[in-house]
């Protein structure tokens, strides 16, 4: 059988004083994020392949930790006390992979305008959890939301459906926003919004049609519609804006749709709410597979191709995102932080990466390892 990207062997251990970049990082900016994980109660997420026990994290990620480790020194040292590092690679030898997003800032209105004519809609209450106790015979694993109906569970509505007025009349409508501006919101699951009146809110995720994610840049890019230098982020969403009349036809491609609600309790300083249920915090906070590993799990990644933090990034990483195109062991998607500027980093980022896992030093040690 082939191997798949999910497929991982372990080397190691080795000392984090070792890692390529180790003595160069500043740890404590990882440490603040961390802390947050810390403070969070443990998501118990079954059949997990990768997971430390609850009991070796929490202590690793415990206390001391939560109290002061306000220098990289410090910090440098706690991590280099409490965890070993072990490289992460995929069997089938191919390198690991990163990626970026970002929180975007976006103009928005309360009510439908000429201008302002998409919606963002809130969570049906017909919109259902799956798992292997409830998920009809017969529909795709993937699954992991349905719609209710009177004679039982069916697939939800998918991008297409919703866009020619599936959820119409039912009141859902969240914020009105620019076409475009809505389309990327769905892909970075958060967003910070501004009103004309000077007000501002955040908007975060709050579930999914449930229908798998799809890129539309590779297929504009078949049909020639965009060149390579138009497969970043900007160059097909600079397509979409000249393009409105195919809107309908090409969004709908990404059958996947994300709902989502208003986040009024926020810290403004910090980024948005991450799975794990923390606030991302810039430059230290990735999503990672959450089948795999479990949230607070710190990775040491060396991805010298990333550019936009004024060296090569070689820096410790706190995972508590996910994310349904993030999906296997050597793969991670960097937190950029907010706005525009974060939006043009992170559109152009995809790039080979080396993962070292920090596994609490005393516990069964990760995976097969060779």
């Amino acid at each position: 059988m082939a191997a798949t990207p999910a497929d991982a062997r372990f080397t190691g251990p080795v000392r984090l004083t070792d890692l390529p970049g180790w003595r160069d990082d500043e740890q404590h900016l990882a440490a603040g994020a961390a802390r947050q994980s810390a403070l969070m109660p443990v998501r118990t997420i079954e059949n997990r392949r990768y997971d430390p026990s609850e009991t070796s994290l929490s202590a690793a990620l415990g206390e001391t930790l939560c109290q002061s480790l306000e220098t990289a020194a410090a910090a440098r040292d706690y991590f280099a006390d409490h965890f070993d590092a072990w490289q992460v690679r995929r069997t089938d030898d191919r390198p690991g992979l990163v990626t970026a997003y970002y929180e975007p800032e976006v103009d928005a209105s309360r009510q439908r305008t000429a201008m302002f004519s998409t919606p963002l809609h809130r969570r049906p209450a017909d919109l259902v959890d799956l798992d292997d106790e409830n998920r009809p015979e017969g529909m795709d694993p993937y699954f992991r939301f349905g719609r209710q109906t009177a004679g039982g569970i069916t697939e939800f509505f998918d991008r297409g459906a919703i866009m020619d007025g599936a959820l119409d009349g039912r009141g859902l409508e969240l914020v009105w926003l620019k076409p475009v501006d809505a389309f990327y919101i769905h892909i970075q699951g958060s967003a910070r919004v501004r009103f004309a009146d000077g007000t501002t809110t955040r908007v975060g995720y709050a579930g999914k049609s449930g229908h798998r994610f799809s890129g539309i840049s590779m297929g504009l890019l078949r049909e020639g519609a965009i060149d390579r230098s138009g497969l970043s982020m900007q160059g097909t969403r600079a397509w979409l804006n000249a393009n409105p009349h195919r809107h309908r036809e090409v969004l709908a491609r990404n059958r996947s749709y994300i709902f989502f609600q208003e986040i009024t309790e926020s810290d403004p300083k910090r980024g948005p709410f991450g799975a794990e249920g923390c606030q991302l915090t810039t430059g230290r906070s990735i999503a990672v597979d959450k089948t795999l590993w479990r949230y607070g799990t710190p990775f040491f990644i060396d991805a010298p191709g990333v550019r936009g933090f004024g060296k090569p990034f070689r820096r410790l990483m706190i995972a508590q995102d996910t994310g349904s195109a993030i999906t296997g062991a050597a793969r991670a998607d960097l937190f950029f932080g907010s706005g525009d500027r974060a939006g043009e980093l992170a559109g152009g980022v995809k790039e080979d990466a080396r993962f070292w896992v920090l596994w609490p030093k005393g516990a069964t040690r990760p995976g097969k390892t060779g």
